[in-house]
């Protein structure tokens, strides 16, 4: 990243810490009629950009509270911001929620991801009580150990092909502005929002594809490395399921679907979907992923242009053999 983006993202945290400071009222954060949970988890957020849903967001977090939050990668979209800074109020204020909570007492772990790996040359550094890491070992109140991980580890473009994945990355921000118009023209016809991308990746069978091996691949490593299950984000896409005993859960996004996971009191998981995003999707049936030959240049460029250039294969061998630095 330049030394000219860096300044920039330094002057908006700058601004984030002086308003935390600012903040005396704690009845906004722990008033009656909210919802609370052991732990949340979130990612994909991409703050910076024009398509984060952040007054949803905001909207989400004054309504729940938790003892433990984990942003799950993604939460700065430092890409973007090479090339442009877009930041308002609101992208502000959400930073400014995730330290007060960390002030008031919720352990907040800041996992990084692929577009805020900016953020990587200060892993393990805690402050207070938020901490910031590549990954996190994450014990369930059902005694298991989760892997906390962004997930762009087991991206194929995303490790070997950058210049693919910025391409990728620039087809899918101006999939996202043609979406913007759409909806601006279904709105003013009494329509709901309707997300160009998520019915793209219903039906374009490659995309399917490579979801699936997304999954399976993170799902395996997490066995060999002696998991009971995985957290991850990167690919946009909220699911829990089970791969031979090993639990994936993703959390979605905050960009085109609007969902969180949370750990409720039992022990259980569970997606949470807020605000009225993508009615219309949620009634498209899922196709079942077809099992297909190796990952070839033009398949990975087709994900890369619908998937906000995610998921492609794992990469078990090329993976992080390292063990987990820290346990919740």
């Amino acid at each position: 990243m330049s030394d000219d983006t860096t300044s920039s993202i330094d002057q908006v945290m700058q601004g984030v810490r002086a308003s935390v400071l600012e903040d005396g009222d704690s009845r906004e954060f722990d008033g009656p009629g909210k919802t609370h949970y052991p732990t949340i988890f979130l990612s994909d957020i991409h703050l910076g950009t024009k398509d984060c849903q952040s007054e949803l967001l905001l909207e989400f977090l004054k309504q729940h509270t938790c003892d433990r939050l984990y942003l799950v990668g993604d939460i700065i979209d430092g890409w973007r911001m090479k090339s442009s800074i877009y930041w308002p109020q609101s992208h502000n204020d959400v930073l400014r929620r995730f330290l007060t909570l960390s002030k008031r007492g919720t352990q907040v772990i800041y996992v990084t991801g692929n577009h805020d790996e900016f953020l990587r040359r200060y892993s393990d550094m805690v402050f207070g009580n938020l901490h910031l890491v590549d990954e996190w070992e994450h014990r369930g109140a059902d005694g298991k150990k989760y892997l906390i991980i962004h997930g762009d580890q087991y991206d194929v473009v995303t490790l070997h092909h950058r210049w693919l994945a910025f391409l990728g990355d620039k087809s899918y921000a101006l999939l996202l502005r043609l979406n913007r118009v759409v909806n601006w023209a279904r709105k003013r016809l009494g329509y709901g929002h309707w997300s160009l991308a998520k019915y793209l990746k219903h039906k374009v069978k490659r995309a399917v594809n490579f979801i699936s091996e997304f999954e399976d691949g993170l799902a395996s490593h997490c066995r060999i490395r002696g998991y009971d299950g995985v957290v991850c984000g990167h690919i946009h896409h909220a699911e829990i399921t089970d791969f031979d005993g090993v639990a994936y859960m993703n959390c979605g996004d905050w960009v085109e679907s609007c969902t969180a996971l949370v750990e409720r009191d039992d022990g259980q998981y569970q997606i949470l979907r807020w605000g009225a995003l993508d009615a219309d999707v949620e009634s498209v049936p899922e196709p079942v992923p077809e099992s297909g030959p190796a990952v070839s240049a033009a398949d990975a460029a087709v994900a890369a242009t619908v998937l906000n250039p995610r998921p492609l294969t794992a990469l078990n061998a090329a993976a992080n053999e390292t063990d987990t630095r820290r346990s919740a």
